[in-house]
């Protein structure tokens, strides 16, 4: 709670829910990676705002995770920029190394994939981002290290 009053103390008085994205980042973090509806009435009820306002931004970021994902998140760009340089391929073929389809998480818990809309890095497509990190230039051998490396470091 001291890091949520800190992080409502940056926004003017009467303007708690300025604290809103910050609050779910940071609950998603604190809550294994995903917003459950009641991690989302907790941020609500500590903003006083209705539980409806958070879930609407919620739903409208891709940032924010509505059900349990893996322990890697493989947010795979699908905009114009990257679907002309093979981010439809890439998708293709992490569907098909992983097993799963977009949306889905691995059996071992290791991957979720996603496809999300322009993560702003057009000139190095395909991309897609990992947590903080984005990886780009992406062919099946770079999404192969990606994966091993992951397994590497679990």
């Amino acid at each position: 709670m001291k890091e949520v009053e800190a992080i409502i103390a940056r926004y003017p008085q009467g303007k708690q829910k300025s604290a809103l994205i910050p609050l779910l980042h940071l609950a998603q973090e604190e809550f294994g990676g995903w917003l459950s509806a009641e991690a989302m009435d907790h941020v609500a009820s500590i903003l006083s705002i209705e539980p409806i306002e958070v879930y609407e931004v919620a739903t409208f970021y891709s940032m924010f995770n509505l059900q349990p994902v893996g322990k890697h998140v493989l947010e795979v760009c699908q905009t114009g920029p990257c679907m002309l340089r093979g981010s439809d391929d890439i998708i293709a073929y992490i569907k098909s190394k992983l097993g799963i389809g977009v949306g889905e998480t691995t059996a071992d818990g290791m991957f979720t994939l996603k496809t999300v809309e322009c993560l702003g890095a057009c000139g190095y497509a395909p991309m897609m981002q990992m947590g903080m990190h984005y990886k780009e230039h992406l062919t099946p051998e770079r999404v192969d290290q990606i994966i091993a490396d992951c397994y590497n470091h679990k």
